[in-house]
């Protein structure tokens, strides 16, 4: 059974840092490219950042550029979440994708408080 289970958020201030992870199971992740969506009430879901099958190339959303890093290795992906600010609040989902293949985990809550 295809599970992808997210971890790692939270309240923190404003500048603080999280670090979610990403454990995945029923499927061979390291074909599949990786990434981070958020979704934030009354917005519609957005890519955070991606990471390629092999790790060798990541991309991010510009509003995260310089203070968010995607990683991964084995079955899990991670997204470091540095220097966090109040916009940054939502829900994070992971997601596995690999050409029509799409697998989603039920999210994780980050609060970002002033």
């Amino acid at each position: 059974q295809v599970r992808l289970v997210e971890s790692g958020g939270g309240l923190v201030q404003s500048g603080g840092s999280l670090r979610l992870s990403c454990a995945t199971f029923g499927f061979t992740m390291s074909i599949y490219g990786m990434n981070w969506y958020r979704q934030a009430p009354g917005k519609e879901r957005e890519l955070v950042a991606g990471i390629s099958s092999s790790g060798s190339s990541t991309h991010y959303a510009e509003s995260v550029k310089g203070r968010f890093a995607i990683s991964r290795a084995k079955d899990t992906v991670y997204l470091q979440m540095n220097n966090l600010k109040p916009e940054d609040t939502a829900v994070y989902y992971c997601n596995a994708a690999l050409q029509s293949i799409s697998f989603w985990g039920q999210g994780t809550q980050v609060t970002v408080s002033s």
